[in-house]
């Protein structure tokens, strides 16, 4: 018969006595997280206000939108739906564009977010004064803007748009013989343009989080699930958009989920969208498109930074204190303005 040395059965009692902690700490934080949650959602169902969540926020903050007769969706569908509630009071679970818009569209109701401090790469890379100026060198072109930009951005355009509708609009604006400026996000501008023939000048700036989906990786995963279909966001990089299987907004993603076949999806947009996705498809697996990682300069590793701002502790503070910190407020000339182009995007409908 064997024995084990003393020091070796006393490092296997060391071992299995911190699994054991690990095991109950996180037994533990999941019963606080649960309460908090069950807290939350107590306070929000007995207040005023109405949660709109965006596709890439946190699960839970989606899961509380869900249950309390709020909303998870794209960035167009927080929007319509935001002016539509009967609320006196918005809850914005998203990025600080998201926010503006909803208060524009719903001047006389309270809208709030967690923190915001939760801005988007595309919106901080199209500064007002420089997409002004950039305008005014080509005032014979209509100015037609993507949604994630600040509402003074909006206000110098004729057009807003969102990922889900862009190609239809350019395309009606191009047979009408519009030239155009796009802007911010130059890979959704590109992928517009190839898709529609327009006469457009692009603005420089990308999405942190899909300026990262690559084809670095990309091969040895589809290796491993030869099935898996790709599923990928048009603010990607030309590369990626060419091999995809089906290339869309937030929504278009996950209804080409449900619509193809495949048993699995590589899928290169924020991996927040799992939530809504897997939901539609729970006996389908799906796998986060590779990004340039740890051999590259990843800055969002499929997860957008300012979207992982909203938390429930920021909601529960809302829901205590409606604090002025977290109000959104948007200047009433500069409401206007951008109101206009809002109300197109909103009304549009593709011929």
């Amino acid at each position: 018969m064997t024995t084990q040395p003393d020091d070796y059965i006393a490092t296997r009692k060391h071992v299995r006595a911190f699994l054991d902690r690990a095991i109950l700490d996180a037994e533990a934080k999941s019963e606080t997280e649960s309460a908090i949650y069950d807290s939350v959602k107590q306070k929000l169902i007995e207040s005023d206000a109405c949660l709109v969540a965006h596709y890439y926020v946190d699960p839970k903050i989606q899961q509380l939108a869900e249950e309390t007769n709020g909303l998870v969706a794209d960035s167009l569908e927080m929007a319509r739906f935001g002016a539509r509630a009967s609320a006196p009071r918005l809850i914005v679970a998203g990025v600080s564009f998201m926010g503006e818009t909803a208060k524009i569209l719903s001047p006389t109701k309270r809208v709030y977010m967690p923190t915001l401090e939760a801005t988007c790469s595309l919106d901080v890379g199209c500064p007002e004064n420089d997409f002004r100026a950039f305008c005014d060198l080509h005032p014979d072109r209509e100015v037609v803007v993507y949604a994630n930009t600040s509402a003074a951005v909006k206000a110098r355009a004729d057009w807003v748009v969102t990922s889900s509708i862009a190609v239809d609009l350019i395309s009606t604006l191009a047979m009408k013989g519009k030239k155009l400026i796009w802007a911010p996000d130059r890979y959704l501008g590109r992928f517009v343009q190839k898709q529609t023939g327009a006469d457009m000048l692009i603005w420089d700036s990308a999405c942190v989080v899909h300026e990262e989906f690559r084809l670095h990786d990309l091969d040895a995963l589809q290796l491993v699930y030869p099935e898996a279909g790709l599923l990928v966001h048009p603010e990607s990089p030309e590369e990626m958009i060419e091999r995809a299987d089906a290339v869309g907004s937030t929504t278009q993603l996950i209804d080409a989920a449900v619509r193809f076949q495949n048993p699995s999806f590589i899928v290169a947009t924020d991996k927040g969208i799992f939530y809504k996705m897997q939901q539609q498809v729970p006996e389908k697996l799906l796998i986060s498109a590779p990004t340039r990682g740890a051999g590259g300069t990843c800055q969002s590793c499929a997860h957008c930074p300012w979207m992982a701002m909203n938390r429930l502790s920021g909601i529960e503070r809302l829901l205590d204190d409606w604090p002025e910190s977290c109000e959104v407020l948007v200047d009433l000339k500069l409401a206007a303005q951008a109101m206009k182009p809002l109300t197109r995007m909103l009304e549009f409908k593709a011929s």
